[in-house]
């Protein structure tokens, strides 16, 4: 049950305030429910899930709702927006008092009932849906093409029409994106209902029902983990400074985390201990007591839009999964006393109480209910699975280049048109192209602000980059442009900021998070391999978390040192199936490098990783101090589409002759190898050099056609010799059949240290060009 909104609506945490130019408010199609027909992106719609369906209040009661289910899925019409409940907005869906209403539970459809089905005909569907269920959980167990939510991929649970959203086996990781997610849902309902307002006849400005809440399930033995501590601490935080998210966090307690055990009260003196979140207790095994109280819990949260946590004590049956025998660490008394509390057979118990049915009755009923099961599954097992790469990989990382292209251009045709007027407001009366050569930070700064104008949905958050402006100025300027809104400083803690992203980006907006410096981000990078690269992956693109994550690093600075602050180690980033990863060298690359990452978050949902070289931020020469020729023009919206940088190419430069030596570079190195190409040019020798600019994927085609122009390449990997990117290119030439001379100057497998002596492992430019006289002299 991650962080899919299937019970209510709500606020944003840093999300809740005023809007600024551009504001969401203005957008009727975030970006993971773009209309079928748009140039940046594909709907997924989700499908009704039954001829009925009920709808459930906060007091626990049950109506009818009648519904059509489509023999497929049907596209979103433009205009629409797709909701938790599975309509269109404006369609049926919850109405009424958002304090009142309750998710909609569909049933499955109405097949006709066995003529020996001691359970009676089917009359309200619900038997249907029950089978149905069960046939999508085995089609899963045996990884079946035919499995609606992961098409064979993994066993995982969700349903794109009830916003059940999947979730991995890594503990408690989905947590993050839950809380992230309630604060956006809550912050696009108050931007609907201040939307409403100005235009009471507008477009929805949120796809979510008023009233959503985010609904995310966890066991006993994850609260203990880091990630579900930073999300109870972000809920509660947040909660502390008056701003809502509409959460229930539901822990499902056994007692045991495999073999181990949570001690006697630890788990209900943790949570009862979370500030600003509500707690709520049921016994598990007690199907009158859960639907009680996780009613009341619901409702709470629905009406107050705070945080709360369900604790529902539990039994584990059988051991905890595949070939873990429990006998060998509990006892058979134990394991008796489990299964006496099987909430099944408290189920039973509570029909024969009632005189709804005898056991004999039940007992049948079970019978044949296991028989339908194992006919199920022994139909399902032969179903197809996947049998080739391309449909293994389809939904991993979407590449629609020419629809990214076409996503800049209208980008610009907007700015340099019907916009433009606001686009010079913004900048205060001088775009950044009237203003002279900029510094790369600068550069950066107006690129996003550029993307804050051409992508409404967009928000910029994490440590000190509002009120400060970021450590290197590089938000500066952006909170009092934009507003607080979609400019804000979170909690120090790296696992909830990309968390914040997660659920944004899958609620339906453009987040763009930033992680304070590279070596910070292995404390949360979990939440970027296991979340954001898997969604999309384990849903076959059905849900989608878009986000460009913002991270300064790169060694190389100087009076600020430390490997923290130096960090030079990308290869968890680069090892991350789908993750992009761009680092613009040259400030009149940060603007092109920044439009595409944005670009393919709202067209294809990528996740991508902008690694911005601190050393370079501020750096405005080359080859002699004074000379200015580091600094870059920033291209008007008119030349966006001319000087678009896709995903995968590189750029070259040439020095020289160009015809001796191919150095293949990236970040400080490009500096660093220009520099050693001009001093090898006075020598006789010219180079090509060639800014990768994208570390994945790698621009494998330039960079063998670079390769072959001179026959020698020198690769110039600021990262380290073990793990670094040069093992990448060197591996990228030989597959490609490269048979020319190779060498690589990498750092060395150490961490930065302080001070001068950082110079003892990190590239020199003398290392770059005795490099390339070695090659030369083969």
């Amino acid at each position: 049950m991650d962080a899919g909104p299937p019970v209510g609506s709500a606020a944003g945490a840093g999300w809740g305030g005023a809007t600024g130019p551009g504001s969401p408010a203005h957008d009727p199609h975030p970006a993971s429910v773009r209309p079928a027909d748009a140039v940046d992106g594909l709907a997924v719609p989700p499908s009704p899930a039954g001829a009925v369906a009920y709808r459930v209040g906060a007091d626990g009661t049950a109506e009818p709702v009648p519904r059509q289910r489509p023999a497929a899925p049907v596209a979103v019409p433009a205009g629409q927006a797709v909701t938790a409940a599975g309509s269109a907005a404006g369609g049926p869906g919850p109405t009424g008092d958002p304090a009142d209403a309750g998710p909609v539970v569909p049933a499955g459809p109405r097949p006709e009932p066995a003529v020996d089905d001691p359970a009676g005909p089917d009359l309200d569907g619900w038997q249907g849906a029950y089978a149905e269920a069960a046939r999508d959980v085995l089609r899963g167990i045996v990884a079946s093409t035919r499995d609606p939510i992961a098409g064979g991929r993994h066993k995982v649970f969700g349903r794109v029409d009830l916003a059940v959203v999947p979730t991995t086996s890594t503990i408690a990781s989905h947590l993050p994106r839950a809380v992230g997610l309630g604060l956006a849902v809550e912050r696009l309902r108050r931007m609907d209902t201040a939307g409403r307002r100005d235009d009471p006849d507008g477009p929805p400005r949120s796809p979510w029902p008023r009233d959503a809440i985010v609904v995310c399930s966890f066991g006993d033995a994850s609260v203990n983990h880091a990630s579900a501590t930073a999300a109870l601490n972000t809920a509660g935080w947040y909660d502390h400074t008056g701003l809502r998210i509409p959460v229930l966090f539901v822990c499902e307690d056994n007692g045991l985390g495999i073999s181990v055990r949570s001690p006697e009260g630890w788990v209900e003196r943790t949570l009862r201990a979370r500030p600003g979140v509500r707690y709520f207790a049921a016994d598990g095994t007690d199907p009158v007591a859960v639907h009680a109280v996780a009613a009341e819990a619901a409702g709470w949260v629905r009406r107050h839009r705070r945080p709360a946590v369900l604790h529902l004590r539990t039994v584990r049956l059988l051991g905890h999964a595949g070939a873990d025998a429990e006998q060998a660490y509990r006892s058979t008394a134990e394991i008796a006393a489990d299964e006496a509390r099987d909430p099944v057979l408290a189920t039973a118990r509570l029909l024969v109480e009632a005189g709804v049915a005898t056991g004999e009755e039940l007992l049948a009923r079970y019978d044949e209910r296991g028989w339908q099961v194992r006919r199920t599954a022994e139909e399902v097992l032969d179903e197809p699975k996947l049998s080739a790469v391309a449909e293994v990989v389809a939904p991993l990382s979407p590449r629609r280049p020419s629809r990214v292209a076409a996503a800049v251009a209208q980008s610009a045709q907007r700015a340099a048109g019907p916009d433009a007027a606001g686009r010079v407001e913004a900048f205060g009366g001088r775009p950044p192209e009237q203003a002279g050569p900029l510094t790369l930070a600068q550069s950066i700064n107006a690129a996003l602000a550029d993307g804050m104008l051409s992508h409404p949905q967009l928000a910029v958050f994490g440590e000190d980059v509002a009120a400060k402006g970021g450590v290197y100025g590089v938000t500066k300027g952006l909170r009092e442009r934009f507003g607080a809104a979609r400019v804000f400083d979170t909690l120090l803690d790296e696992t909830s900021v990309l968390g914040l992203g997660l659920g944004a980006g899958l609620a339906g907006m453009l987040p763009v998070p930033e992680i304070q410096y590279l070596a910070y981000l292995h404390n949360a990078e979990d939440q970027l391999r296991g979340e954001a690269a898997t969604l999309q992956f384990f849903s076959q693109g059905a849900f989608r978390n878009p986000m460009v994550v913002r991270v300064p690093g790169l060694a190389y600075q100087e009076g600020f040192g430390g490997h923290f602050h130096n960090d030079n180690s990308v290869a968890v980033l680069r090892d991350v199936p789908g993750l992009v990863v761009a680092v613009p060298a040259r400030p009149d690359d940060a603007g092109p490098l920044l439009r595409t990452c944005l670009a393919a978050a709202v067209v294809d949902g990528t996740v991508s990783v902008f690694l911005e070289p601190i050393a370079l931020y501020h750096t405005r020469d080359l080859y002699e101090p004074g000379d200015g020729e580091w600094l870059g023009s920033y291209a008007e919206p008119s030349a966006w589409a001319a000087g678009h940088a896709p995903i995968g190419r590189a750029r070259v430069y040439g020095v020289g002759s160009a015809e001796d030596v191919t150095i293949v570079t990236f970040g400080n190195g490009v500096r660093m190898s220009l520099r050693a190409a001009s001093t090898l040019a006075d020598e006789g020798i010219g180079c090509r050099v060639v800014d990768l600019r994208w570390l994945a994927p790698l621009p494998v085609a330039d960079l063998i056609r670079e390769a072959s122009a001179t026959g020698r390449v020198l690769v110039v990997d600021e990262t380290r010799r073990s793990g670094g990117v040069g093992e990448g290119i060197l591996a990228a030439l030989v597959d490609a059949g490269y048979v020319g001379a190779a060498r690589r100057v990498a750092a060395v497998d150490s961490f930065v240290p302080l001070g001068p002596a950082a110079r003892q492992v990190l590239v020199s430019e003398d290392a770059i060009t005795q490099g390339a006289r070695t090659l030369l002299a083969r």
